[in-house]
């Protein structure tokens, strides 16, 4: 195998999105053979010697693939800090898989789980386009000026 950007590499790995692994490098998580990268760093993952937090990464791994309904109560996102229960409890397996996409914790309804970093960020990076549909409940029918709100679309933190 080439030299590739040690991003790519992780997340292929299954360690997250390119750009979730973009930030454990920023954080001087990763090194290559001992030494700590920066972003843009490559490397060959038959020949290097990759680690995260001190433990070397396994880069040929087998690709999993869940198509999850998420229930209400938990996040799709992975957060060490929160303490409330994640889609991969829900699973049960060891291998650490990351979620396509996002729901809040409110939210229940189709979500892709998998370990697999390139199928992930080319089905959510903007420039492949791919379209989103989402249903939404509402308590009360809203009025024209809502809706021409919604029409405009609504920035979100």
């Amino acid at each position: 195998m080439a030299e590739e950007r040690v991003q790519k590499i992780l997340a292929a790995a299954g360690f997250g999105s390119r750009r979730y692994c973009e930030t454990l490098i920023d954080d001087g998580r990763v090194k290559v053979n001992g030494k700590v990268i920066h972003l843009g760093d490559k490397a060959d993952p038959d020949k290097d010697a990759i680690t995260l937090d001190g433990r070397m990464i396994k880069t040929s791994i087998k690709k999993i693939y869940i198509a999850l309904n998420k229930p209400k109560g938990y996040l799709s996102d992975i957060d060490e800090m929160h303490p409330a229960p994640t889609v991969n409890d829900l699973i049960g397996l060891e291998e650490k898989l990351f979620s396509v996409g996002r729901l809040d914790m409110d939210s229940e309804g189709l979500i892709l789980m998998t370990n697999d970093g390139e199928i992930g960020n080319r089905l959510t990076h903007p420039r492949y386009r791919h379209d989103k549909e989402y249903e939404v409940f509402v308590i009360k029918e809203p009025d024209d000026e809502q809706l021409e709100i919604w029409r405009r679309g609504v920035v979100m933190e």
